[in-house]
């Protein structure tokens, strides 16, 4: 029980510390760019999703984590990675944002889907192995993200939210 708890508790934190760093570095820079120069850095970020192969990989991961979640996690990793890679070849363009949209809900569903399957399938922290940092550091940062990418997505084509600063030369 200790281990969930520091699981959790990681997660927690890693929001909490990925919040501060989103709320004062990431998105006032966001807010200077229209959506076409936006959304290129958060998909390159995404491109390193196929970093979740690593539940596939034996001596990685304990042999009693089910291959049912380690399964799922992977694959639908490798499939938003290659999503990512191919919208970032589309954009900027009408068929880039079709992509990224498509890209956001896959991912996000991925997961979404993947925390389910680990609470439904009773998986332990401990047998995460060495990708316990998978859910504890990296997928916090995807999902605020996807939200910053939802956001993107939503707003007007070019429009920054906030003028560029001029900066003194």
């Amino acid at each position: 029980m200790r281990a969930q708890i520091c699981f959790f508790v990681s997660i927690v934190f890693s929001f909490v510390a990925w919040g501060a760093v989103t709320g004062s570095l990431i998105l006032p820079e966001l807010r200077r760019r229209g959506r076409d120069e936006a959304l290129p850095p958060l998909l390159m970020f995404h491109s390193f999703r196929f970093v979740g192969l690593a539940f596939l990989v034996p001596g990685v991961v304990s042999p009693d984590l089910p291959a049912t979640f380690a399964e799922g996690a992977a694959y639908g990793d490798i499939v938003a990675a290659a999503l990512a890679l191919l919208t970032l070849a589309l954009l900027p363009g009408r068929l880039g944002i079709v992509a990224a949209w498509v890209f956001n809900l896959w991912g996000s569903a991925d997961i979404i889907h993947a925390n389910y399957e680990g609470i439904y399938l009773g998986v332990q922290a401990g047998q995460l192995g060495a990708a316990y940092f998978l859910p504890t550091f990296i997928v916090p940062l995807f999902l605020i993200t996807h939200g910053l990418m939802f956001w993107l997505l939503l707003r007007n084509e070019n429009e920054a939210a906030v003028p560029a600063a001029r900066r003194p030369a």
